[in-house]
Parts: C-alpha cells; structure tokens; sequence
C-alpha cells in the first residue's frame, strides 16, 4: 500500500509504539521519536517490572505455605533481592526488543530524540541527530513521570520513587510508603513478603481511595493482618536523613504529629503528564495541570495535532492508552466511526488482588437508581479452597429495573484475570438474565462472579 499521508508519533510508550504500528496497517508513512527507551515507562519501569516482583513475591507466599498443601520444602527459603530485580530487568528488556522488533517489521521509522513542536504540523528533534520533521498529523504520546512532593525530596539513597524500588540493591528494614494508591500498595505488598516491616500512609481516608469502599476495607485488613502498619488521614514530612535513616514527621487529620525513622522511604504520590518542552505554546493546544485537553478521539484544539495515552489525564493505564491510541489514528484516517467509549478496568496486584470495572456503590447510589447488590466469598468457592486462596469476595451492581451491570468489584485470588469477562459483558451490555443463563465451568474461580448475580436476585446456591 502506498502512503498518502504522514504521521509524526511522539513517545514510544504503550499509546506511541501501538498507534504507529496501527497508522502503519493502514498504509500511513509513520516515524516515531523516542528519547528513551521503547515502550515506554510501563514496560520499563511500571507496569511489567512490578509485576516479575510480585510474582516473585507470590512464590516465595506459595513456598512458605507449602506445608498446608503436604509438601515438604527445605527451611530457610528466602529471596535474593539481586537475583530477583535482575530478572525484572531482563523480563522488561525483552519485551522493548519486541517492540523493537514489532516496530521494525511495520516499518515504522524510530528516531531517537528530544522532541518539539514548532507550530502545526513541524517537530524540531534534538539529540544525536539534530532534524526537523514535517507531517499532516502529529500524536503527542509522551506519558506521566512520578509526581514530586515538595515534603519528601528524592535523593535516590533515602527518600525513592519507583525506579529506586525497583532496583534496589538491598533489603530495607523498615520502609515508608506515602501513598496507599495501586502503585504504594503493590510496593508494600512486594517488600513485606521479602521481610521488610512496611508502614503504608494515605492522606485520603482509606487506602485504594478509587475503589469500592468494601474492597478498600478488605485489602486494608489484608494488609494489617500480615504485619504492614497502614495509617489514613496522615501526611508525612522529611525532617532529616543521616547516614542511619530517613527521619520523618507523620501528622495526622487531628493535629497530632510524630517522628520516625525509616531505612527508606518511597514516594507514590501519583504522576502528572510530561507536557513540559514540547512547544504546545506554538499550537494552540490546551493543557490543564500538566494534561493535554482532547476530545473522544483523541484531537486537540489544534487541528492535525492529537494526543492520547498518560498525557490526557486519568485514568493513567496503559491498556487505557493503547485503546485511545487506536480509536485516535482510526478517527483520523476515516476507518472507523468514533463509537462509544469502552469500560475500563483497573486492577491492582498487591496480595489479595483487586480488579474493578464500573462505578462503585456509593457512586452507584448517587445516581438514584434502584440497584440489586450481590456478594460471593471466595470460601464458598471450590477451586479457591483447592488452590489454598479463599480470601476476598465479588462484588457486583446492578440497575434492578433494566438489569445493566453498572459494576463489578472484586479481591482476591486471580481476580486481575477474572475482570476481562465482566468488562467484555459490560461492553456488551450483558444483563443480568444473560449471567444467570451463562454456564460458568466447574471448577474455576469464577463461578464467584455467577453466584455473585445470583445474590444479586436471591438466588444464591452456595451461599
């Protein structure tokens, strides 16, 4: 197919790489700048790295549980902090070569740079090869990067953010996570299991503030019961580091205050968009507390410029930028009609886990609806009993006069799995008589999410 069009994609993250190899299907001559590294922070430094971690972690659980399942494992099983960061860092170097591969065999042009706009239409790139672009549209896709705290100052030694927990070279003692959000509460997840004694703070009044208030208590108990020291309402501010510790100063809603001391403390105050020196003041795109303003597919006020991915704000995940990536280069290229925005789900991989799609109970209520709440343990479920993991619960929401699925909630074993097919139901706009007249496979871990419906109704067999 011959090219008719230019396409200029800046950031080669989950939204850059995806929408230039899908504007390449679709016969469009597409070059993509990167000052980094391919794929971008969730494949190098979030979302794929943290996840070799807790699996890590997880075995490591399993190893030491071995006992309840008549299994007999040598004494003293432990991690090698080392040995388990560098595969991490192997498994994320092996997935940029992918996308490195992926790119290349879509001809997508890389070019590795410092990218800028310099009016409509025009990229000026700095680095190695200094250059200047010129294409019909241009992708803005370059991500979010950790929010700073003015309170606690990273120093990489001390006071991290996610990077240094991601490599560090040696186990803390004692470790200090400010922000109870998903990325503070997989870290604690991940260090408690190794040995650290983790203590979790969250300004907002419970941890996981975006989820269902259930789910948010589950996980907070789940927590306290395996020695992480969790405390909402309370803020924290660095007063010292020496050579021993980071000294900080925890102040809760009430006024009170006290100083302790951490091996090391980690920031997870949440990102803001990278929308600093790309010369969006030559355009006249708009960007509000660090994110570029967009429509449903992804345009700016500036036409012939879009944006998708982290840089739009909330929600920040990367199955969420790819989406946008796509439905972004279709729009332009005509292919396909904007359609109706997808559901998104969130999970979060800490121990237990927690997967949602939809609105939570509480926003479930404010609309004034007439809602059909059901509920499903986990420890009435036979493959959670035979697997060993019968802690946590689904939960779901639904419309009791038109029986829409307006959510789902759930923690426990697996359940970041279990979410695609209450997302792929709500899409398609699955009632609850389509639940109720679904076989779910014996047995499996979501037979949960049927008995769930059934609740729901009153009609709960195993409950």
């Amino acid at each position: 197919m011959t090219a008719t069009k230019d396409l200029i994609v800046i950031g080669g993250g989950p939204a850059g790489y995806v929408a230039a190899i899908r504007a390449s299907q679709l016969g469009i001559r597409t070059r993509l700048v990167e000052r980094e590294n391919l794929g971008g922070i969730c494949l190098n430094w979030g979302c794929i790295p943290t996840k070799a971690l807790l699996h890590a972690a997880d075995v490591l659980n399993q190893l030491r549980g071995a006992q309840e399942l008549g299994l007999v494992v040598p004494e003293g099983v432990h991690a090698d902090l080392p040995r388990v960061v560098q595969r991490s860092r192997e498994v994320a170097q092996r997935l940029r070569q992918g996308v490195q591969h992926l790119l290349k065999k879509h001809k997508v042009e890389v070019i590795v740079g410092q990218a800028r706009l310099n009016g409509p239409g025009i990229v000026e790139i700095t680095g190695d090869s200094p250059q200047t672009l010129r294409a019909d549209a241009i992708l803005i896709a370059t991500g979010a990067r950790p929010r700073a705290v003015d309170a606690l100052p990273v120093d990489g030694d001390r006071v991290w953010n996610y990077r240094h927990a991601l490599t560090a070279a040696s186990l803390p003692q004692t470790l200090l996570i400010v922000g109870a959000g998903a990325i503070g509460m997989e870290f604690a997840s991940f260090y408690a299991d190794l040995g650290t004694q983790v203590t979790v703070i969250e300004a907002q009044a419970r941890v996981l503030p975006v989820e269902d208030q259930e789910i948010s208590d589950h996980v907070a108990r789940a927590f306290q019961k395996r020695g992480i020291n969790v405390l909402t309402q309370t803020s924290a501010t660095l007063q010292a580091v020496d050579a021993t510790a980071a000294h900080v100063a925890l102040s809760t809603e009430g006024g009170e205050t006290c100083v302790a001391s951490f091996d090391r403390v980690l920031v997870c105050a949440g990102v803001v968009g990278n929308s600093e020196d790309l010369g969006l003041e030559t355009t006249r795109v708009v960007c509000r507390n660090g994110c570029i303003d967009v429509d449903g597919v992804g345009r700016t006020a500036e036409p012939g410029i879009y944006a998708a991915g982290d840089i739009c704000g909330a929600p920040m995940l990367a199955h969420k930028a790819s989406h946008e990536a796509i439905r972004c280069v279709e729009a332009w290229t005509g292919v396909a009609a904007p359609g109706v925005p997808a559901r998104i789900p969130s999970c979060t991989y800490c121990r237990p886990q927690v997967a949602s799609i939809g609105l939570t109970e509480a926003q479930a209520r404010q609309s004034e609806r007439l809602l059909s709440v059901g509920r499903f343990p986990f420890h009435g479920n036979g493959k959670a009993l035979a697997i060993n993991h019968p802690e946590g619960f689904v939960k779901t929401i639904f419309d009791s006069q038109t029986g829409e699925l307006l959510g789902a909630h759930l923690v426990g074993p697996d359940v970041t799995e279990l979410i695609q097919g209450l997302s792929l139901a709500q899409q398609l706009e699955a009632t609850e008589e389509d639940f109720m007249h679904h076989i779910f496979a014996h047995p499996t871990l979501s037979e949960a999410i049927g008995e769930s419906v059934l609740h729901a109704y009153g009609r709960a067999i195993h409950l």
